[in-house]
């Protein structure tokens, strides 16, 4: 999508700090952190949301999660949180599917 921020990043138009990527998923510091660690993974593919997703969509929704876990491992995140937003009632200020993952402090329950 043209007017996606995400999407550019993704396409390596606009600069941010990769952490992670293949072909189906990049992974870069939020830039507003949360949490010490404070990572989006996103696919490349532009996903309005989980919403929009399909059947056809389930092998990139494991991808995403296996490249959150893979993450947390390098960067020896033991304990983490995986968040994802639905649209703007939740909090979902970009409309690309994209994960938090949260580390590097103790998360408290309920989250908000």
């Amino acid at each position: 999508m043209a007017d996606c921020i995400f999407c550019k990043i993704a396409a390596g138009e606009m600069r941010a700090r990769l952490v992670y990527e293949n072909d189906d998923v990049v992974a870069f510091h939020d830039l507003n952190p949360q949490a010490p660690a404070h990572i989006l993974i996103i696919p490349r593919r532009h996903v309005a949301s989980l919403s929009a997703c399909s059947e056809e969509d389930g092998a990139l929704l494991g991808k995403l999660q296996l490249a959150a876990a893979a993450i947390a491992k390098e960067n020896k995140l033991e304990n983490f949180r995986l968040v994802l937003n639905n649209g703007k009632g939740a909090g979902q200020s970009v409309a690309h599917l994209h994960y938090h993952l949260l580390g590097g402090r103790r998360l408290n329950w309920p989250p908000g």
